[in-house]
């Protein structure tokens, strides 16, 4: 499908982390600070891991995220990240610490005023998401803010199922950057929309994607 064939959507729906947060500005401190907490508290003896490991691996469900970062780890160790990871990631929200890509703000509010619900949907925790929007200004925009977290979902496909049974939505746009979005769209039968412009995502991961954008204004000129 072409990038001028997209269905005018009655909601969109967006993934958070690599869409609409730069997180990588909010995660490198985090994910130091977590390491030297488990080292303290006698949980983990290794290296800090690369930050691009836990990058790369944004968009999946937390239990698989650590079983990635430290294959190591007992499972006393990653149940502690899990509550080391949220205080520190609420903590520098709270300190201003990570940015919205550019742009997102005033676009949301564009298609806000055009008429269109805006969810979002994402596999992290449910403070978490909801503290991205609140302290990056955004929360009064979105119809529902769902999170694996809350809704105990096993996948983002089942998590946006749910979305648009709550809201009886018939028509939608799932924008994200990662497979992990592309699958959730395709598998509920939305139009997708791979965000192209985070640095840590692969571009193969968006592939059957319907259009793609590397600027969050691009969504308007879709929904022209």
């Amino acid at each position: 499908m072409g990038q001028h064939t997209l269905p005018k959507p009655e909601a969109v729906i967006f993934d958070m982390d690599g869409t609409l947060l730069e997180t990588e500005k909010l995660l490198i401190p985090v994910h130091r600070r977590v390491f030297e907490t488990l080292r303290e508290e006698r949980l983990y003896e290794g290296e800090t891991p690369p930050v691009e490991k836990l990058l790369g691996c944004l968009g999946m469900l937390l239990e698989d995220i650590w079983k990635q970062v430290m294959p190591d780890g007992t499972a006393e160790a990653r149940k502690r990240a899990d509550v080391l990871l949220l205080q520190y990631e609420l903590e520098g929200l709270a300190e201003g610490e990570g940015e919205l890509y550019p742009h997102v703000a005033e676009t949301l509010r564009r298609l806000k005023e055009k008429g269109v619900k805006l969810f979002v949907a994402s596999n992290g925790l449910e403070d978490y998401v909801k503290g991205v929007a609140i302290h990056k200004g955004i929360a009064d925009l979105f119809d529902g803010l769902y999170s694996a977290g809350e809704y105990g979902t096993a996948s983002k496909v089942e998590l946006v199922s749910r979305l648009l049974k709550d809201h009886g939505i018939r028509r939608a746009w799932m924008v994200g950057d990662r497979s992990s979005d592309v699958e959730a769209g395709r598998g509920n039968g939305l139009a997708t929309v791979g965000c192209a412009y985070a640095a840590y995502g692969r571009p193969e991961e968006l592939d059957g994607a319907d259009a793609t954008i590397r600027d969050f204004r691009q969504l308007l000129d879709l929904l022209e």
